[in-house]
């Protein structure tokens, strides 16, 4: 269950992120309603995971994920650039919380 609701703050953090790019500043309504949605739910949901799950562990996953997705919503929705560099810092990431939950 733990992990579960991890799954849903990342997610909901992935978002919420997603929608500040279509905030203009907090001048759009409903994007910025969406920001604080996507980041309440997230940081709930992270707090009953963190009840279970060790605070490095996560967190790591948490950042780690929610980082590497909100990555791919913007080269996906948002068509930002994708390139090599990109790639080697995804990989890198995802790397980074395997490697941190290895036991």
């Amino acid at each position: 269950m733990s992990f579960f609701l991890l799954a849903i703050a990342i997610v909901s953090e992935v978002f919420g992120s997603s929608m500040l790019k279509l905030t203009n500043g907090f001048k759009n309504l409903l994007p910025s309603l969406g920001v604080l949605f996507g980041y309440g739910i997230a940081f709930y949901a992270l707090s009953l995971a963190l009840k279970v799950l060790p605070l490095g562990v996560a967190y790591a996953i948490w950042s780690g994920v929610g980082t590497a997705l909100t990555a791919l919503v913007g080269i996906l929705l948002y068509k930002e650039e994708f390139n090599m560099k990109k790639l080697l810092g995804l990989l890198c990431i995802i790397g980074g919380v395997i490697f941190l939950n290895i036991e």
